[in-house]
């Protein structure tokens, strides 16, 4: 099984109680029509990218990024790899994305190869942008808040850019990371883990 179908089974294992047990009081049919209006607000990302960044800590760095819708969902799950000029990996992140209908707010949650499913955040659309708030290294030492903004969204194209706080939101580098994306492959789905026709 690859890593990120094992993110999958052990998200759905701790599941999303906490957050549910805070959720307003919204009906069937409240829920179906939320899901219905956002379910597509991250399908800008579905495909192949390549990308530029400048760090305020790192520097340059350039990379890909590629997003699959998971079978007959609106859930998105993402990778993320920083390369060197010679196609060494630098940073390698899965991220799961999916739409919580009871809060109105995409849940997000990210894994590398040693910090587990600690790293969760939110996302809202705002207009024509994506907005999240996400925290990245918790089991670490020195865990940060990122302030993520998608924006100038197009077809072919996205810009992105985080603030991040080091001291739980007292204080903020801004713009501590931005990304320049070019699409380089179509949107695609993956294809659904289980069947309706058993055997097959």
């Amino acid at each position: 099984m690859s890593r990120s179908l094992r993110i999958l089974y052990v998200l759905s294992a701790i599941g999303t109680s906490t957050l549910v047990a805070q959720a307003p009081a919204r009906t069937q049919a409240q829920r179906d029509s939320l899901h219905a209006a956002h379910k597509g607000d991250f399908d800008y990302l579905l495909g192949e990218w390549k990308f530029t960044s400048v760090s305020k800590e790192w520097g340059k760095g350039q990379g890909f990024w590629t997003a699959v819708r998971l079978g007959e969902s609106a859930d998105i799950l993402d990778e993320y790899r920083v390369v060197g000029d010679s196609g060494e990996t630098y940073v390698l992140l899965h991220t799961l994305r999916a739409y919580n209908a009871a809060l109105d707010q995409w849940e997000l949650v990210s894994s590398d190869n040693t910090t587990g499913l600690k790293d969760a955040g939110t996302g809202q659309r705002v207009d024509a942008e994506m907005h999240i708030t996400q925290k990245f290294g918790v089991s670490t030492p020195e865990p940060t808040i990122w302030r993520i903004r998608y924006y100038d969204i197009g077809t072919d194209h996205f810009s992105w850019r985080a603030d991040v706080s080091k001291d739980d939101g007292k204080t903020w580098q801004t713009d501590f990371l931005t990304i320049e994306a070019s699409r380089i492959g179509p949107p695609r789905t993956m294809a659904s883990l289980t069947s309706t026709t058993p055997g097959r």
